[in-house]
């Protein structure tokens, strides 16, 4: 037992992988792909998709979105747990990127479960609350601008269902956050969210010390 979340060295970082993590060949390919790439690190750990996988299946999600796609892992992640007639809205603004995902997505058979959106994910969001979507989907992943993060946190709050979960990665920020020297506006947004999240009687939250730090938030 201990009253404090253990620190992960290098070594028992290395073996916490090998004893637990349970990784596809192509999810494996896409991820060393991507590490190659010199925004690879906006890419989510490997452990962090694996507990992404396992709160869709939990939670018998069907309906699902994600804010900030890359180069598809982590959508990856979310559709293979879809039942075969489950959907991922996943939006982002890079073609480029997204174009690397979708390869592997074909590859991996999921491709019909993920409808990619390229636009502004703001505007994404809307349209599909015009439409009428509000209250249909089981799960967010909000992973981009995290000066938009806020907006996007409100947009999922209205198209999530009760009991729906909003997950947002990066609400560690490598540490940063935690230093009160650390005044740019990325940090001190992050700062906020999470202060907000605490307080909002909307959802049940938890702050989850996995890859970059992922803050769940179950909607009342």
């Amino acid at each position: 037992m201990s009253t404090k979340t253990i620190q992960m060295e290098d070594a028992l970082h290395a073996y916490y992988l090998n004893a637990t993590l349970r990784e596809t060949e192509v999810q494996k390919r896409l991820r060393d792909e991507t590490a190659k790439l010199s925004h690879g690190h906006m890419q989510i750990s490997p452990e962090q998709g694996q507990f992404m996988t396992l709160l869709i299946e939990i939670m018998g999600a069907k309906k699902t979105l994600e804010i900030g796609t890359f180069t598809g892992y982590s959508a990856m992640c979310v559709a293979k747990a879809l039942p075969k007639d489950g959907r991922l809205v996943a939006c982002d603004v890079s073609e480029e990127w997204t174009s690397i995902g979708k390869r592997y997505w074909e590859e991996a058979g999921l491709a019909d479960r993920i409808e990619l959106r390229i636009g502004p994910a703001a505007k994404t969001l809307d349209r599909m609350i015009e439409n009428g979507e509000t209250g249909d989907f089981d799960f967010a992943f909000i992973d981009a601008d995290k000066l938009g993060c806020d907006g996007y946190y409100e947009q999922c709050l209205i198209l999530l269902r009760a009991g729906g979960l909003i997950a947002i990665d990066n609400t560690l920020w490598n540490g940063k956050i935690a230093d009160p020297a650390i005044v740019d506006e990325e940090t001190v947004a992050i700062r906020e969210l999470l202060e907000k999240v605490r307080d909002d009687q909307r959802v049940t939250s938890s702050l989850v010390p996995i890859g970059d730090g992922l803050l769940l938030a179950r909607k009342r």
